[in-house]
């Protein structure tokens, strides 16, 4: 992103940009891409958070990652809608169609997801990282820059993962506690717990139709 902020600036300053710097800034984008889906979406929320309810549930390699990843991308597409359908109302669009320059639709998308970055990103991450970097302060969220809200958006996803990550964890931990208490109750201490609490736990979470209760509830914490 400090790659395409100093061809921005490099633009700004001389009022337009060359063929050379289109091709530049087009590449730059192409090379971002996929740094931008894992940081300025709800990638890394939604795929940390299904890396936990594995891992919760006994069986870490279950689903495997080759049907765990498109799954990931194909909700964070469902949570981005109504801000990649603005990016491409207000940038894509109109840069097909030549009304406005690669170097105004970059300005144009970037609207959308700094919007959108800001309201899932606690302000105590801005003035941690600001600081650190010795940055600001600033007067209002309009002046603070990509560079900041990216990291502080990523940091802010994290720990929203690793708290929703918490709960499901703390739920299948119960039945976990509660088959242990049941077999040594039972006197079965040669009974491996984990061996009863599988296929329990992978019951309850059939019956109460997890995959879509997960997947629902993590399409709709992204606002």
């Amino acid at each position: 992103m400090s790659t395409i902020a100093t061809i921005v600036d490099a633009a700004n300053q001389s009022g337009q940009l060359s063929h050379g710097m289109h091709i530049l800034l087009v590449y730059t984008l192409l090379a971002l891409a996929p740094a931008m889906l894992v940081l300025c979406t709800s990638f890394t929320r939604i795929l940390v958070v299904l890396a936990f309810l594995r891992q919760a549930l006994g069986v870490p390699t279950i689903p495997p990652n080759t049907v765990l990843i498109p799954l990931t991308m194909l909700l964070t597409l469902l949570s981005m809608g109504p801000v990649l359908d603005d990016v491409y109302a207000r940038a894509v669009a109109p840069a097909m169609d030549g009304k406005i320059t690669p170097l105004v639709a970059y300005q144009e998308a970037a609207k959308p997801l700094r919007e959108f970055m800001l309201r899932n990103t606690k302000e105590g991450d801005l003035l941690v990282l600001g600081k650190a970097a010795k940055l600001g302060p600033f007067r209002s969220l309009d002046e603070v820059p990509l560079r900041l809200i990216i990291p502080g958006f990523a940091l802010s996803e994290l720990r929203t993962a690793f708290r929703m990550g918490f709960t499901i964890f703390m739920t299948f931990l119960t039945v976990d506690l509660v088959v242990a208490g049941l077999l040594s109750a039972l006197g079965l201490m040669m009974v491996p717990p984990m061996s009863v609490s599988l296929p329990l736990k992978l019951l309850l979470f059939v019956m109460v139709d997890g995959w879509t209760l997960i997947c629902s509830s993590l399409i709709s914490s992204v606002h």
